[in-house]
C-alpha cells in the first residue's frame, strides 16, 4: 500500500508568516503553494518552492478566492469564464515561480470555499479544472474524493488524485463538516493517525456517523495552519509507516 501526504503552504504575507512550512517539508511528500489570491505573495511563494525543490517534494499550485483577508474561505459568486481564468492566472503564476526555483508544477488543488462548492457543483469544478488543463493538459488535479471534484475530473479524462483529510471531520456524503461546527475540525494527533490508517486500510472515507464510503485514497492533506499541525503531521506518517504503509509522490490515475 502507498500513499502521498500533502500540505498547504506559503500562506503567509510579506512580513507576516503562517505555518510551519520548513518542519512540514521533512514531512509531507507534496506541497500546495498558495498563488497570491487568498495568500501568499512573489516573495513567499519563490522562498517557499525553493524549500520544495530542496527537500524533493512535488509542488503543486494552490488556488483560491481574492480574498485575503477572509483567507478565502468566504464563499463568492462567478461566472464560469471568471473560475477558469482566476484558476489559469494563478497557475501560470506557480508555474512561474516554480522554474526560478529550479522546479516545475505537476499538480493543482483549490483552496478554501471554492474547494468546498466545487465539492458540491460539478459545473464549477469542471470550470475551474478546464482553467487549469488549458494552461497545462498533463497537470494531476488532486479532488476531494468521491465528490462532484471528482466526478468533474472523471467527465474530463485528466489525471487526478483523490485526496482525504486527516484533520478533519466528515459528513455522509464525503464533505466536510463545517468549520463553525464543534468536532469539525481534529486537534489531536493520537486520534488524527488513528482514522487516516483506518481509512487508507479500509479504501474509503470514515464519516462522523461511523459510515464507510468506498473512495480513491491518493494522498493525505496534512494542514500547516493549526498550533497542532506539525504534531499531527509526524504522527500520521509514524502510524503509517508503522502499518507498513509506503509514502509516496501520487502519480495520477
Amino acid at each position: 500500500m502507498t500513499v502521498d501526504l500533502n500540505a498547504d503552504m506559503g500562506e503567509g504575507f510579506g512580513p507576516w508568516p503562517m505555518g510551519s512550512d520548513a518542519e512540514l517539508l521533512d514531512v509531507i511528500s507534496s506541497a500546495n503553494i498558495a498563488c497570491g489570491f487568498h495568500a501568499g505573495d512573489p516573495d513567499v511563494m519563490a522562498a517557499t518552492m525553493a524549500r520544495a525543490v530542496k527537500a524533493g517534494v512535488g509542488i503543486g499550485a494552490h488556488p483560491g478566492f481574492p480574498d485575503l483577508q477572509g483567507f478565502g474561505r468566504r464563499r463568492m459568486s462567478l461566472k464560469p469564464d471568471e473560475v477558469r481564468h482566476l484558476v489559469a492566472y494563478q497557475l501560470g503564476a506557480a508555474q512561474a515561480m516554480a522554474r526560478l526555483a529550479g522546479g516545475n508544477v505537476r499538480h493543482l488543488k483549490l483552496h478554501g470555499a471554492l474547494a468546498n462548492m466545487a465539492a458540491e457543483d460539478v459545473s464549477l469544478a469542471k470550470a475551474a479544472y478546464e482553467g487549469a488543463l488549458a494552461v497545462d493538459p498533463d497537470i494531476i488535479v488532486m479532488v476531494i474524493t468521491a465528490t462532484q471534484q471528482q466526478a468533474a475530473v472523471e467527465r474530463l479524462g485528466c489525471r487526478w488524485a483523490g485526496e482525504i483529510f486527516a484533520d478533519r471531520a466528515y459528513n455522509d456524503d464525503c464533505t466536510l463538516v463545517d468549520r463553525s461546527k464543534p468536532g469539525a475540525v481534529i486537534h489531536d494527533p493520537e486520534v488524527a493517525a488513528k482514522r487516516v490508517v483506518a481509512m487508507v486500510k479500509a479504501g474509503g472515507i470514515i464519516a462522523e456517523s461511523g459510515k464507510v464510503i468506498p473512495a480513491a485514497v491518493d494522498t493525505i492533506c496534512l494542514h500547516g495552519d493549526g498550533a497542532t499541525a506539525v504534531k499531527i503531521a509526524k504522527a500520521v506518517r509514524q502510524a503509517l509507516l508503522d502499518e507498513g504503509i509506503e509514502l509516496a509522490q501520487f502519480q495520477g490515475r
